[in-house]
């Protein structure tokens, strides 16, 4: 058994590049894209790949090279998810909602040799290039042996618009020309490590700075099967891109359906009459998203909604969406399915598998147990709750808390240029995520929280996210979060921050405080109801739609209870401020 050795035959690296090689044979003629008026067949996305990955050559990119991108979900956006990589380069998405200052840091830490920019966001690139040759001018003239060496100005290349061209220039260069200018025969750049990266994806930063989390083609590749697999996606889907391509590379199904011969429907912006009318037209089978999307889509219009009679399917991350919220979608005909994952882990990592026997169960039942965070997809070699200062696994009985820890090929290589975090963030031959869970009985896991987010009340644990679901359950809420307040005798109690739904005749100040305090009473332990309600525009978010609750927790401790429950005055300033936010 010794003597029989790896060769060409018999082992090659793992990239997804290998999804789309396939499909433009297999699938050759079968629509790849859909994007307003535009076509694109898999032949000609592959062509279109390849000669954009040879003009990126010739503008002497070389092996792991990092190119920017800053683009909505258009065509350009997704065939760079092959393109760069067929060129050796590494693909850094950023987030389209990030303003300049984080722009310039994330193009400065990446040292970006190209980047791509939508016509759309050419103002917003204008004014972070500007800051970044400042910064460049700075760093030249000075004395300090910290400054950083060199000039990192990206060569610009602007992406018009395909379907529509609007004449958009920041720089000589376009994507379009690039393509033209591309060879159609190009020979793809062979994949000798699958443990070469193939992105570079910075965290949204919701409790410290971003950081670049880097992932291998081997990652990429384990990942998107699982997901595929995990989510029972069939052939020849017609996949919507109402998730951003840049969070976690589109959950990874900018490879995803590639491997299942699906068609992509590009979205520019994520609106109700957008989301409804592209999947009436293009007879939409799956889509992933927030659950803030789940809100556009029930807040919706009369005339920003469409009939569609075939069911979507929908895999939803982030928070863990309310019971109620899962229910209202169904109604819609959207069937829900909740994962659980984070950029280290190259998206979801755990799925809600479900079982045939729990379709017997009651509506509200089977709610419940779709919000739960599921089972490991298969690239994870283990899942766990631990407890984090004996490492011992918490009993499955669905009460104990502990922190969710994880192993398998399909999390992050590390944090580009920075090996003191990425060693704190394996601990033990885990990776630690900082959330907290339970495990049922069933083996099913459970997200309860933050680790941070846990509130003790007189030595009770509450997860803010139990209590969250339960607000939600209330008509008139829109938007909930909960966090600690300081509490003179029991040290912390739950503060909420609410966003209403307007009334019939348009009004959102008819729900009181005592209404909701009332209604918590109603469906929870007397320890778990908030001491404080306070209610918002909007809540805080990232700009990946997380709500920032550690913008929350700022404004709650200045509404430090008495035993009079008297509230400073001074409150009300703080709130405006933050919902001017």
């Amino acid at each position: 058994m010794d003597q029989l050795g790896k060769c060409e035959a018999n082992y090659v690296a793992l990239t997804p590049l290998t999804f789309l090689k396939r499909a433009s044979s297999v699938y050759a003629n079968r629509t790849s894209i859909i994007y307003e008026n535009t076509r694109f067949t898999w032949r000609q996305t592959y062509e279109r790949c390849c000669r954009l990955a040879s003009s990126l050559l010739s503008l002497n990119i070389l092996k792991n090279d990092v190119i920017s991108v800053l683009a909505p979900n258009i065509p350009a956006m997704y065939e760079m998810h092959f393109a760069v990589p067929m060129a050796g380069a590494v693909l850094n998405t950023i987030n389209t909602r990030l303003d300049a200052k984080n722009v310039v840091t994330i193009l400065r830490h990446s040292e970006a040799k190209v980047f791509f920019v939508d016509y759309q966001h050419v103002p917003l690139a204008r004014e972070a290039l500007r800051l970044l040759m400042v910064d460049s001018q700075q760093n030249q003239t000075s004395q300090s042996p910290s400054a950083a060496p060199g000039s990192f100005i990206p060569l610009v290349i602007v992406i018009d618009d395909v379907d529509s061209p609007k004449g958009v220039r920041l720089g000589e260069l376009e994507y379009e020309q690039l393509i033209h200018m591309g060879n159609p025969r190009f020979v793809p750049t062979e994949i000798q490590d699958e443990w070469d990266p193939i992105s570079l994806n910075y965290t949204s930063g919701t409790t410290s700075e971003p950081k670049g989390v880097v992932y291998s083609h081997r990652g990429a590749y384990l990942s998107t099967l699982s997901l595929i697999l995990g989510w029972e996606m069939g052939s020849e889907p017609v996949y919507l891109w109402s998730l951003p391509m840049f969070h976690c590379n589109g959950w990874t199904f900018t490879w995803g359906v590639a491997a299942r011969g699906g068609t992509n429907v590009c979205l520019r912006n994520t609106t109700a009459y957008d989301m409804y009318r592209n999947i009436a037209s293009h007879k939409v089978t799956h889509m992933c998203c927030a659950p803030i999307v789940f809100n556009i889509l029930i807040e919706a219009k009369p005339h920003e909604r469409r009939e569609f009679t075939s069911t979507v399917q929908v895999l939803t991350g982030g928070a863990p969406p309310p019971a109620s919220l899962l229910e209202k979608m169904e109604l819609l005909g959207f069937h829900v399915t909740h994962a659980y994952g984070l950029t280290e882990a190259t998206g979801p990592a755990l799925v809600c598998e479900w079982q045939a026997k729990w379709n017997n169960l009651p509506r509200d039942s089977q709610a419940k147990l779709k919000a739960r965070q599921g089972i490991s997809v298969l690239t994870l070699a283990d899942v766990d709750v631990k407890n984090m200062k004996t490492m011992t696994s918490v009993p499955h009985d669905g009460k104990t808390m502990g922190e969710i820890v994880l192993r398998g090929s399909s999390i992050m290589k590390g944090y580009l240029k920075d090996p003191e975090t990425t060693s704190n963030a394996f601990k033990n031959g885990w990776f630690i995520t900082g959330d907290v869970g339970v495990i049922h009985p069933d083996g099913y896991l459970e997200i309860k929280d933050r680790s941070k987010d846990i509130i003790i009340s007189g030595g009770e644990n509450i997860s803010s996210v139990e209590l969250e679901s339960v607000l939600y359950r209330h008509p008139r809420v829109l938007e909930a979060a909960v966090v600690a307040m300081p509490h003179p005798r029991w040290g912390e109690s739950p503060c909420a921050f609410l966003a209403v739904r307007e009334n019939k005749v348009g009004r959102k100040d008819d729900v009181k405080e005592a209404d909701i305090i009332a209604f918590c009473r109603k469906n929870l332990p007397h320890f778990m109801v908030p001491k404080k309600v306070e209610f918002l525009p909007e809540l805080p978010k990232t700009s990946t739609g997380k709500i920032q609750k550690f913008q929350l927790r700022a404004l709650a401790k200045a509404f430090q209870i008495t035993d009079t429950k008297e509230v400073p005055q001074h409150h009300e300033d703080q709130v405006l401020a933050l919902s001017r936010l």
